[in-house]
């Protein structure tokens, strides 16, 4: 596509960014990767409803602990997979040229691209913790019925507190802030993987790529902590630092598992923070594939 084709300038479209989106979501639900992912997740929450017998805040603890953590690790693995052969199949298939010639603006190709990966995002992430909700629900019955027949012959308002006990340990509102910062670190690496798949010759490039970020995404925040605690850390480590954290997003601030487990209160100042935080690295990368794209010699 040249610089003078009217493509470029024409004005955004929501029909054509949804109808983009719809085919990819279409496209990435046919792929078997999708449901392979999506079947050990759902294997490996629902299993851990087995894995703890002990007492019942150490078993709604391991239950938090497994099924947001597999929640965590199988949506990032999805974003990535999923996204890193969107643009190289369209270009295989030949079938970027189609939509390109329509004439689509490659931006409305980049932002329907990723909408899709977000709705499989979000339709996976909702199924998971669905089941997540069903299985704690599940083991809060248990508990319950367990808990009152044991206590059957105690005073009924002492009866009342236990099972109170057991219901607040069970779910609160801050599972849901987790699963929504989930949610959005996977949509981030999404827009990440977009990013690098825009200039990329090969999936195995893009996935590579992205597996070391992903590492870096996740010691960076430890590395930036011990250098820091050097007394020879000068303004050259520190600016290294700032430029990494700006070039790499600091996957550990996505982390809330380790406090909705331990039973800590998420502050809503650190939940916005976060979200806000998510929110600028999408927009970011994603103006930023755009750019690129239109370089791109297509």
């Amino acid at each position: 596509m040249s610089a003078n084709d009217p493509a470029k300038f024409r004005k955004f479209s929501f029909r054509r960014v949804g109808a983009i989106t719809t085919n990819t979501l279409t496209e990435l639900t046919r792929q078997k990767v999708f449901y392979v992912l999506l079947i050990f997740a759902l294997i490996l929450i629902g299993s851990s409803v087995f894995m703890a017998r002990f007492t019942f805040q150490q078993e709604f603890q391991i239950l938090k602990d497994i099924s947001l953590g597999a929640m965590s690790i199988f949506s990032s693995l999805l974003a990535i997979v999923a996204t890193a052969r969107l643009i190289s199949q369209d270009v295989e298939d030949r079938t970027i040229y189609t939509i390109l010639a329509k004439p689509v603006p490659r931006f409305e190709y980049i932002v329907g691209k990723l909408g899709g990966v977000i709705l499989l995002l979000a339709i996976s992430v909702a199924i998971m913790a669905v089941l997540f909700a069903g299985m704690l629900y599940f083991r809060e019955q248990i508990v319950l019925s367990q808990t009152a027949r044991e206590m059957s012959r105690a005073p009924q308002e002492q009866m009342n507190d236990a099972l109170h006990a057991i219901r607040v340990a069970r779910l609160n509102a801050d599972i849901f802030l987790g699963v929504t910062v989930i949610f959005i670190k996977a949509c981030l690496l999404a827009a990440l993987t977009l990013l690098v798949s825009t200039f990329a010759t090969t999936n195995i490039f893009t996935i590579t790529v992205m597996a070391f970020v992903y590492l870096i995404g996740h010691l960076q925040a430890t590395a930036r902590e011990y250098w820091l605690q050097q007394p020879h850390a000068g303004w050259v480590a520190r600016g290294f630092l700032a430029l990494i954290a700006l070039i790499f997003p600091d996957l550990q601030a996505f982390n809330l598992v380790d406090e909705i487990v331990a039973g800590t209160s998420v502050p809503l100042a650190l939940f916005t923070k976060t979200a806000l935080l998510g929110l600028f690295y999408i927009v970011i990368y994603t103006v930023t594939a755009i750019f690129v794209f239109y370089g791109k010699e297509l």
